[in-house]
């Protein structure tokens, strides 16, 4: 005998007429969100396609935020909500501690050549701090020390241990001391804000850090006791910091010199965002421990950390963990997303397209007396405004980097600010966007400087 779904109350059997339409209930009051989520837009999202936003009155926006750099292969790439909606129809959640999945197996032996040569492995976490928690937790027992070194204007997250990490600035971490000890900051080569002035990074750089950190390592701590100095290779909240070519290498050898290990933290840098597929590649540099997340999932909450299996095996089972690491729904859409950034050649588009944007921000730049410098590596790209004739030409102006912002989204353009005095525009395409759609933003942004009165 079949099982049948009696027919609602009121409709004849076999009848397909459900009615009139009820119509949708109206949305809450955007006020039941906390003001904690501070506001980028007070846009109301209906769909995504592409670089695209379309907002409930129809309006579309160009995204050059990505989800503050997460949707790389653009907004509902069909590939990845394909294998989204096949994986949620058979299995929503497949415990690590319980269980295998297909789509978890398949994601780490992926991961396991995401870096040149071989021996790798991979955890799978959910946020890009949990995996930035699990980096140092790794770091700290496969050294037996203590201490972890980071940079001035990084951000490695908002949890205890990972605002201890962070500098970029004072909002992540000035109300929440006490924090976590045995971490200290060095300088990061800021060629921009140089103490010897201003510099591109690939000129001769007279940046010191190499200086301070030795100076750190002779007033704060003993080289001996540093289980791991953690990096992005390219300062994301800090400001979109690009570092001279030395700087990266000469680190890797200050870190093995001393026994202590590299983490590189490529969440907002990694899966192509800067023209290669982790920024490290830039540089030919081998961390022992790369994280990641954002990009990795076109949106689905993942992350992760590769290092070779040697270290990663002397985390004892049961010592870390996590109830939703590696999601199976998550891990069939970074497999796709992988998929996807491989057949499509999002890395060369990323590149490309990001010495297009480069090129066009640099021309643009001369007729506005308040740009600084403009800078970037592929797809992150950054403007950074100053106050023209004030103190040493280098005063932040975070007013007209708000205005600038502003008049871009009124034109339909959506892009983000960074940097410690919050003086940076920073523009985050997804990695399918179009050269016509660079030169639409080149142009918004040209309108937006005018109305800015940069």
């Amino acid at each position: 005998m079949v099982d049948t779904v009696p027919p609602p109350p009121g409709a004849a059997s076999g009848s397909t007429d459900t009615g009139p339409a009820i119509p949708a209930a109206p949305l809450p009051d955007r006020s039941v969100v906390p003001p904690v989520w501070g506001r980028i837009t007070n846009l109301v999202v209906d769909r995504g396609e592409g670089s695209w936003l379309i907002t409930t009155d129809g309006e579309r926006y160009l995204d050059y935020s990505s989800g503050i750099g997460v949707t790389n292969t653009g907004h509902a790439h069909p590939r990845v909500v394909a294998a989204i909606q096949t994986q949620a129809a058979k299995l929503l959640h497949g415990q690590q501690n319980i269980l295998y999945h297909e789509a978890g197996l398949r994601l780490y032996e992926r991961l396991r050549h995401v870096l040149p040569g071989d021996g790798w492995g991979a955890f799978l976490s959910n946020s890009g701090a949990e995996a930035v928690e699990a980096s140092v937790k790794l770091a700290r027992i496969a050294t037996g020390r203590p201490v972890i070194l980071g940079f001035r204007y990084g951000y490695h997250g908002r949890t205890g241990q990972t605002m201890a990490l962070t500098t970029a600035k004072d909002v992540y971490r000035g109300h929440f001391e006490p924090l976590p000890g045995s971490v200290y900051h060095t300088a990061y080569p800021y060629c921009y804000r140089a103490p010897g002035g201003s510099h591109a990074p690939d000129a001769n750089c007279t940046c010191d850090w190499e200086a301070q950190l030795d100076l750190t390592f002779h007033q704060y701590v003993y080289p001996e006791h540093v289980a791991a100095i953690i990096v992005e290779p390219v300062l994301g909240e800090g400001g979109y910091l690009v570092p001279p070519p030395g700087f990266l290498p000469r680190l890797r050898e200050i870190t093995r010199e001393h026994g202590i290990l590299l983490i590189a933290d490529e969440v907002q840098t990694g899966f192509g965002r800067t023209g290669e597929l982790f920024a490290v590649n830039h540089w030919d540099v081998e961390p022992d421990i790369l994280v990641m997340a954002k990009g990795i999932a076109s949106g689905m909450p993942l992350s992760g950390i590769v290092t070779k299996r040697a270290i990663l095996d002397t985390l004892p089972p049961g010592s870390h963990g996590g109830t939703y690491g590696g999601n199976v729904v998550a891990c069939a859409a970074a497999n796709a997303t992988l998929d996807v950034i491989e057949d499509e050649g999002l890395v060369t588009n990323a590149r490309e397209r990001g010495a297009q944007f480069l090129a066009g921000l640099r021309a643009l730049a001369p007729k506005y007396p308040s740009i600084g410098d403009v800078r970037g590596l592929g797809l992150m790209l950054a403007l950074e405004f100053i106050k023209p004739g004030e103190g040493d030409g280098r005063v932040p102006n975070a007013d007209v980097a708000k205005k600038v912002q502003a008049a871009a989204l009124d034109r339909r353009l959506i892009v983000l600010t960074a940097g410690t005095y919050v003086n940076v525009v920073r523009i985050i395409p997804p990695l399918v966007t179009t050269a016509a759609e660079v030169d639409q933003a080149l142009g918004i942004l040209d309108e937006s400087l005018v109305a800015a009165g940069a």
